[in-house]
């Protein structure tokens, strides 16, 4: 079985909390970040997790990453009927980070630039690959990961849920070992703290998930910021 460690904050900037996070039974976790004008972030977001969760438990476990993508499909499916229908939504989207964990094995589905991390003893590794302009111009070689931390673009996405009537997921599985620490959150962390510190923390935290809300906060909480943490052992 896994420890879980949950939190969410708004951040020092923002109204309102356009992140959601869900914990589902057995051993899935979700974490979303809406975008979109008024409170329609904060629908499509919520809209996810509430999609992948109604469809999950309709359907038998154990899951594989093609079911928990077909969720994400769903899920952009309502989203995009709700935006044509209301035009105070139009526009909305979501990130969406699933990990779900079949004893020794992991399956994810991702979509956006909310992100699943693997800290296998020292090695503390980005699963996921960022959708957005900023990353693919690292992947060209453009320009480094530290100059896409500052990167006056870094938020524009280039796949989101909700956000556009196709989108592509990003799917995978691989095994698990006794140790390992997996880390689903939203770029109101990784936007704040660097990966050395979040790696840090991670190992040295009674509660990892409150010590990261609070190093965002620290480093100025410009987002909304959400964790989860998953400790397997």
């Amino acid at each position: 079985m896994a420890k879980v460690f949950q939190a969410t904050h708004v951040g020092k900037v923002r109204r309102n909390n356009e992140d959601s996070l869900i914990v589902i039974e057995p051993e899935t976790f979700v974490v979303a970040d809406g975008m979109g004008g008024q409170a329609a972030g904060e629908v499509a977001s919520q809209m996810l997790v509430e999609t992948v969760k109604n469809f999950l438990s309709k359907t038998p476990a154990p899951w594989n990453e093609k079911i928990l993508s077909q969720a994400i499909f769903l899920a952009n499916e309502k989203i995009l009927n709700l935006a044509r229908q209301k035009k105070e939504y139009k526009g909305m989207g979501t990130t969406a980070t699933i990990l779900y964990l079949d004893g020794l094995q992991a399956y994810f589905a991702h979509v956006g630039d909310s992100r699943l991390y693997r800290l296998r003893n020292e090695n503390f590794e980005q699963i996921t690959e960022d959708h957005s302009y900023v990353e693919t111009l690292v992947r060209r070689g453009e320009i480094t990961p530290q100059e896409a931390r500052v990167h006056p673009m870094k938020n524009i996405l280039t796949q989101a849920v909700g956000a556009m009537s196709e989108i592509y997921i990003d799917t995978a599985n691989f095994s698990v070992e006794y140790g390992d620490t997996f880390l689903l959150c939203t770029d109101g962390l990784t936007n704040m703290v660097d990966d050395g510190r979040i790696a840090r923390i991670l190992q040295t935290a009674p509660n990892p998930a409150d010590a990261l809300i609070e190093a965002a906060l620290d480093a100025g909480g410009k987002d909304n910021v959400s964790v989860i943490v998953v400790l397997v052992g």
